[in-house]
């Protein structure tokens, strides 16, 4: 059973992009628990949003939900998902920006389609799905009955918008870009109380990254890089992505929230280096 909490987010309505597994999913589950309805966005996995769906609408939580399929590197498929969403509850909320990849090669053996694929995908796609929310949010105004902001815009960047990784250059470029291009939009739409954050995860147990730490030594290894002494959970983004949705984060604008037990401190200089 998924517990109900405060529910903060009661009478509005979320799209999560690639929510159908991982950290999506725990999002979309955290913000239901809070009382949104859910647009269940997935780009393959479709029993894997159904799973969602049925998850949401089965455990008598305050929201609905439906699952829509969309490619958010493509301009029409993310069009006419916003236009289902809207046909179907009336207006957007909340737009959780999550949708990404991976595809790792060296600099010298990248090719360019691997190059754009991530690009696309992590930042292209998240201008997109932010252009569609935003126009949305304008062309209704504010609705004072469930928020104070007009509409939020939650962008999920990683450490790698600030941490260089070598072996990954066309993830690290993206999540620079997410940083910027989320910066900027805050910058520009406060003044219409448009808020817009991001959220960057450092060591999430996702099935992205199972070869991390599904294993003791792994896990060790990949501990080194961490404070705190644990790898994150996908609740531990879910949970920090719903506060943030809600008005109890309402003077929180244009800034990353790291959720990522300490990454950013660079262990590596601990004790003088």
């Amino acid at each position: 059973m998924y517990q109900k909490f405060n529910n903060r987010l009661a009478g509005q309505t979320a799209i999560v992009t690639g929510s159908s597994s991982g950290i999506g999913s725990a999002v979309a589950l955290a913000l239901a628990k809070e009382g949104a309805n859910l647009v269940i966005n997935y780009s393959r996995d479709e029993a894997g949003a159904n799973k969602i769906v049925d998850a949401i609408n089965s455990d008598d939580l305050a929201g609905t939900a439906i699952a829509l399929h969309a490619d958010v590197s493509k301009e029409d498929q993310v069009q006419e998902m916003f236009k289902k969403s809207i046909e179907h509850f009336g207006t957007i909320d909340i737009l959780v920006n999550n949708a990404g990849l991976q595809r790792d090669f060296a600099v010298q053996d990248m090719s360019l389609a691997d190059w754009q694929m991530v690009i696309d995908i992590n930042l292209t796609g998240q201008f997109l799905c932010a252009r569609e929310a935003i126009r949305e949010f304008l062309k209704r105004g504010p609705r004072p009955e469930v928020s104070v902001a007009t509409g939020k815009i939650i962008c999920m960047s990683s450490v790698h918008e600030v941490i260089p990784w070598g072996g990954h250059v066309n993830y690290a470029a993206s999540k620079g870009g997410v940083m910027m291009l989320m910066k900027s939009m805050a910058q520009e739409l406060g003044s219409k109380k448009i808020r817009i954050n991001s959220i960057a995860p450092g060591a999430i147990k996702t099935p992205i990254n199972t070869h991390a730490w599904d294993t003791p030594a792994a896990e060790t290894e990949l501990l080194k890089l961490i404070p705190y002494n644990r790898v994150g959970e996908a609740t531990d983004i879910g949970a920090v992505a719903a506060w943030l949705a809600s008005d109890e984060s309402d003077y929180i604008h244009g800034t990353t929230i790291f959720v990522d037990g300490g990454m950013t401190l660079y262990p590596g200089f601990y004790g003088n280096g």
